[in-house]
């Protein structure tokens, strides 16, 4: 996935999870950020951030933030929308027959189902920012949501279904997730349950630049 009119800018501030104040051409703007995460290891006033300009006049906001450079391991693609975007770019350059995204199966809406030949597949997206000591770890904020997500896939599995979680790793030199139990034990349980009732754990390393996106394994 590529984006449009990038500009750099420095982080100033976030007054609350859908804004941030940043530096740009020496004017303070207020921004959209594309990330209800918690982002706080990545957003500290000065760092260098990337975003896109989205000159519509019906927008509160011209910018949205969808990157930031951390100390010691480069670009990150904070982009929550650009996750699902390139899986489905990777999964058309699969042999499915069929890809379906937003599949709507039991309670819950998931990412992709797919089809190869007599074999059906779910597949639940989620994407990693949050990197400590070379490792990935999800989630960065407590998800009730992708619990839920983990519990539906374990009873596709019962069901016949292929079933995946597959992580967008949105940095690069990062190759492994884990659950971030410290912030969300509860979601650590659902992994590793999930995992034991058959659904298959995916990595997907990505090529990061400041105006593309592509999963690269």
């Amino acid at each position: 996935m590529n984006y449009q009119n990038i500009i750099h800018g420095q982080f100033h501030s976030r007054p609350n999870r859908f804004i941030a104040k940043v530096w740009i051409d020496g004017e303070l703007e207020t921004v959209h950020v594309k990330n209800t995460g918690r982002c706080r290891e990545l957003l500290l006033p000065g760092a260098e951030v990337i975003l896109e300009c989205c000159d519509q006049p019906t927008r509160k906001t011209k910018y949205d933030l969808i990157g930031v450079y951390k100390e010691g391991l480069g670009l990150v693609n904070i982009d929550s929308q650009a996750p699902n975007k390139v899986a489905k770019e990777w999964l058309l350059q699969q042999d499915y027959t069929c890809v379906r995204p937003e599949y709507t199966y039991g309670d819950s809406r998931i990412d992709f189902y797919m089809e190869r030949g007599e074999e059906r597949y779910l597949m639940e997206v989620k994407g990693c920012t949050l990197e400590v000591d070379g490792i990935g770890y999800f989630p960065d904020a407590p998800t009730e949501r992708g619990i839920k997500h983990l519990h539906e896939l374990s009873k596709a599995v019962d069901e016949g279904y292929h079933c995946m979680l597959a992580f967008v790793i949105q940095m690069e030199g990062i190759h492994e997730v884990r659950a971030n139990a410290e912030t969300h034990p509860a979601f650590g349980v659902a992994l590793e349950e999930a995992r034991q009732a058959g659904v298959e754990i995916v990595f997907l390393p990505c090529k990061i630049e400041e105006d593309s996106l592509k999963i690269c394994q």
